[in-house]
């Protein structure tokens, strides 16, 4: 009985610790071991002399400050909450001439700028210029974005789904979002299939220019109402002039924009050095796709303005400070857009200091857009702690079938923008980034464990002149 009793008692113990190696739950490794904090900061400054406010020609100074904060929390050992928050502030020159008359014109219709003149006349001999910025609340802004992720891994970590979904707002435009994606392993995890997809149901509150908003709030008595009311317009001899009639604008009628996108991605380990992915999007865009307030002047058209009239000679370049022309009409874009960017990367580890990380992009849209983009970036380990990450990027794109420099459309056109973002241009950028790591987070603020430093400088040239600067930094933490 007791040599039996012993013998059951071991067949137990050995059963246990059998069970307990053939069971993956018991020993796995937890997705996220600690919770996660990401403080990051990034400024961007830009200057161009081709505004979409301003029909293709004037300052595009533009600052831009952004911060966010990125939590990542681990549920339970295979489940992860990450939450996203950030702020962006800008200020532009471009934007701000939406309402480019000293901040009396009527662009926000009396709600965007408490300064408009809502249904008021203008001060006495407004003007603007689309080189210089205005003084209207139109100048700033603030975008508010959050976002959460929910991820799931199965228990041999060869199987995890996700869902997400966001929110942002700024003054003229809000945004909600919804997506989820799901990611297969194969071959001891030499092998990866991700499959996402995402909507976004966004709304604008459009703001127009000041001449065309007060154009559609008064009809064709507009010049002697509201800011029009007593103020000169003058024609292209700066003789004054009854005869601006913008009969080409509407307002819109719907002021939705969805977008939908399905992506699937494709990596392989194809040896020991080299690593390659390739992926394919499909993106669709329905509804009001232009921007209300980019204005349009035609070529078929005469030219009015508001302001002095010696500065209409020189009205194209930034000799200008004194006068601003009005609009034909606002830019007008079909209600759909379709997408497919193609893409692969190839890394290459070239030794234990330097690994090549290399990028190419085609893309076509039903807009008329082709566009290819080709990157690399070689990390380079200084020490076990520091690494220096050199890159360099080129794009080039062919023009949207709708584009236009300024005063090139014709008011006989069903679509047209002079917005040079869709025009055919190469562009350029050169950056630097340096990473400090440290997996043990010697470092500690309060709970908070530093894990690494990210700093990165980029530089950005387009051929149509626009240049701009960028320099993001970020912090992680654990909370330990």
């Amino acid at each position: 009985m007791k040599n039996t009793l012993i013998a059951l008692v071991t067949l137990i113990s050995f059963t246990g610790f059998a069970q307990e190696k053939d069971n993956p739950t018991t020993f796995k490794k937890r997705v996220l071991e600690n919770t996660e904090v990401d403080f990051l900061l990034s400024y961007y400054k830009q200057d161009g002399t081709h505004s979409p406010v301003g029909g293709g020609i004037g300052s595009e100074k533009l600052t831009d400050i952004a911060s966010n904060i990125v939590v990542a929390v681990p549920i339970n050992d295979d489940d992860v909450l990450t939450i996203d928050v950030g702020i962006s502030t800008y200020t532009s020159a471009s934007s701000s001439n939406i309402n480019p008359y000293n901040a009396t014109g009527a662009s926000g219709g009396g709600e965007y700028d408490d300064k408009i003149s809502n249904g008021k006349a203008a001060t006495n001999s407004p003007y603007g210029t689309p080189w210089l910025a205005s003084s209207g609340a139109s100048a700033s802004d603030q975008l508010a974005s959050v976002s959460a992720n929910y991820s799931h891994s199965s228990d041999s970590r060869n199987t995890i789904w996700n869902a997400d979904v966001s929110f942002s707002n700024e003054y003229d435009y809000t945004s909600i979002g919804f997506g989820g994606g799901f990611t297969k392993l194969f071959n001891e995890k030499n092998t990866e299939i991700s499959l996402k997809a995402n909507a976004y149901l966004d709304q604008w509150r459009p703001i127009y220019p000041t001449e065309l908003h007060e154009y559609d709030t008064y009809g064709s008595g507009f010049q002697n109402n509201g800011f029009f009311s007593g103020v000169s317009i003058l024609d292209q001899n700066g003789v004054k002039s009854t005869a601006y009639s913008p009969s080409a604008f509407t307002s819109y009628s719907n002021s939705n924009r969805n977008s939908y996108s399905a992506s699937i991605a494709f990596s392989q380990i194809l040896t020991k050095k080299i690593q390659l992915s390739v992926f394919m999007d499909v993106l669709k865009q329905e509804g009001l796709l232009a921007t209300p307030y980019q204005r349009v002047y035609f070529a078929d058209k005469a030219n009015y303005y508001i302001g002095q009239s010696q500065y209409i000679p020189v009205y194209e370049t930034a000799a200008n400070i004194g006068v601003y022309q009005l609009a034909d009409d606002k830019e007008r874009l079909p209600s759909s857009r379709f997408k497919v960017p193609i893409g692969a990367r190839l890394n290459f580890y070239i030794n234990e200091y330097v690994v090549a990380r290399t990028y190419y992009r085609y893309y076509e849209d039903n807009w008329g857009i082709k566009a290819h983009t080709v990157s690399i970036e070689l990390p380079i380990k200084i020490s076990s702690k520091f690494t220096a990450y050199p890159l360099y990027r080129y794009y080039t794109q062919t023009a949207s079938n709708y584009f236009a420099p300024y005063e090139q459309h014709l008011s006989t056109e069903k679509y047209y923008t002079s917005d040079y973002d869709l025009s055919k241009f190469g562009s350029n950028q050169y950056g630097a980034g340096f990473t400090y790591t440290d997996i043990f987070t010697q470092a500690k603020i309060f709970i908070l464990g530093l894990k690494s430093i990210d700093l990165r400088l980029n530089h950005y040239e387009r051929s149509d002149g626009l240049s701009a600067n960028i320099a993001s930094m970020g912090f992680k933490f654990v909370i330990e």
